[in-house]
């Protein structure tokens, strides 16, 4: 996960490894119920985090780009799946959420201030193999110019 790409190198992607049940059982009653029963059903929850006013940002404080601190959330995005791809080349299955009351997650989690709750990324070992679903061909993920 250190080696997934950032805007200007900031790494602004954190990461608390939540295993404590009663902590697992507080955290899925902050979710819907889809993502609530993900979360009952593992042993291992990370939450990311990011760190705030970093990413997009120069050394003033003003926006590198017209994306503002849209920066942030790209980043986190790489971040994710970088880390989903790497537990996924050990045999551990994951899955990124992002529908949760992150407020409350974060105050039950104490996230630092300078950081904001980006995803739960839910891991563990499967208990069968799965199939990946359906993806779109690349004659309609890509155009040439």
């Amino acid at each position: 996960v250190a080696y997934a790409s950032s805007s200007k190198n900031t790494q602004v992607s954190r990461y608390i490894a939540v295993q404590d049940p009663a902590l697992l059982q507080a955290i899925a009653a902050h979710c819907p119920d889809f993502n609530a029963a993900i979360v009952r059903g593992c042993k291992t929850v990370i939450a990311q985090t990011f760190v705030k006013h970093r990413a997009g940002f120069e050394r003033d404080g003003s926006y590198t780009t017209d994306r503002k601190d849209g920066w942030q959330y790209y980043d986190c995005g790489i971040a994710a799946q970088t880390f989903c791809l790497a537990a996924h080349s050990m045999g551990i299955g994951s899955v990124i959420m992002g529908v949760f009351d992150r407020a409350a997650i974060q105050d039950l989690l104490q996230v630092p201030e300078q950081e904001e709750l980006m995803a739960l990324i839910a891991i563990g070992h499967p208990a069968q193999q799965s199939i990946a679903p359906k993806r779109k061909d690349t004659d309609v993920l890509l155009s040439i110019r």
